[in-house]
């Protein structure tokens, strides 16, 4: 019986490198990146899936560049809302699933609680929307969909917020961090290792009902962006990393102090149990992940 074949995109990314690892025991990992295949390009994307025929499309590609979305709405929405719909109508031919990733930007942020994935979209930019958009298109194109939204991902391999504080700590005596914005650090690993739990099971259980739809990944717990960095800080300090600013010397502002072409969140806490009880899950505390990737980086 021969292996299934994965097709994974973004392979480059944060979520992309991690699942190149994950992924691989499951079966024969076709991996692109923009390299690869534009996907900005829908002729592209298109002629990706009907020359690689896979059973499993994995899609952590996107255009993240937040602030940068807003003056070029037509890329972001190329890529995130488009070439979803895209990759689900190719699959959708194919009888193959496909497993995507959105995020709390599809929500406004003005919950007092975690958001449940049944709570109303709202989203307040570009990436936001186009990234909604992505989601419907999707699940317009093929009811064999699996949607994980998450929140603050970071990772070991590309850029992110811990890899900002820690240089930004290594430069100055001072930092000042948002401190009324809230979320969960989560690791591009356990992304991964959750996709590709959720995966193995798919290809295993497909004809058997499995629970395809949208749900809610993020670590355990929550912070401020104000509090993650004192803890990268003092982390990095105690495993021997010279800084000029200690945690003590991160100081909190409002989000008004620090005006971005696009709004951010101010709750970004996902309610993950949706996830947790349908697939028997456990998902770690944010620290434990944040404490892996420093361990990794340092």
């Amino acid at each position: 019986m021969s292996l299934p074949r994965i097709l994974l995109t973004g392979k480059n990314g944060q979520v992309g490198f991690e699942l190149q690892r994950a992924l691989a025991p499951l079966g024969e990992v076709v991996a692109v990146g923009t390299a690869d295949c534009d996907l900005s390009d829908a002729a592209a994307v298109r002629s990706l899936v009907q020359r690689v025929r896979p059973q499993l499309i994995v899609n952590p590609a996107a255009y993240t560049a937040v602030d940068k979305a807003e003056s070029e709405p037509e890329l972001a929405r190329a890529i995130n809302a488009v070439a979803p719909g895209v990759l689900g109508e190719e699959a959708a031919k194919l009888g193959a699933a496909v497993i995507h990733y959105s995020t709390d930007y599809v929500y406004d942020g003005d919950k007092d609680g975690r958001y449940l994935e049944s709570d109303p979209t709202a989203p307040q930019s570009v990436y936001g929307r186009t990234k909604l958009d992505g989601e419907q298109a999707l699940q317009a194109a093929t009811p064999q969909h699996l949607i994980l939204r998450t929140s603050w991902v970071v990772g070991a391999h590309g850029n992110n917020f811990a890899k900002t504080m820690l240089r930004l700590a290594g430069d100055r005596d001072e930092l000042k961090v948002v401190a009324d914005q809230f979320g969960a650090p989560t690791s591009a690993a356990l992304i991964a290792d959750v996709t590709a739990h959720l995966g193995r099971q798919l290809l295993r259980e497909r004809s058997a009902g499995f629970p395809f739809g949208t749900y809610h990944l993020a670590a355990g717990g929550e912070t401020s962006w104000h509090a993650y960095a004192q803890f990268v800080i003092g982390e990095a300090i105690d495993m021997g990393r010279p800084l000029k600013a200690a945690p003590d010397r991160v100081l909190p502002i409002p989000a008004s102090d620090y005006p971005t072409p696009a709004r951010r969140p101010h709750n970004s806490r996902l309610d993950t149990s949706r996830l947790t009880q349908a697939f028997g899950l456990h998902l770690p505390h944010w620290q434990h992940g944040v404490r892996h990737i420093l361990r990794q980086i340092l």
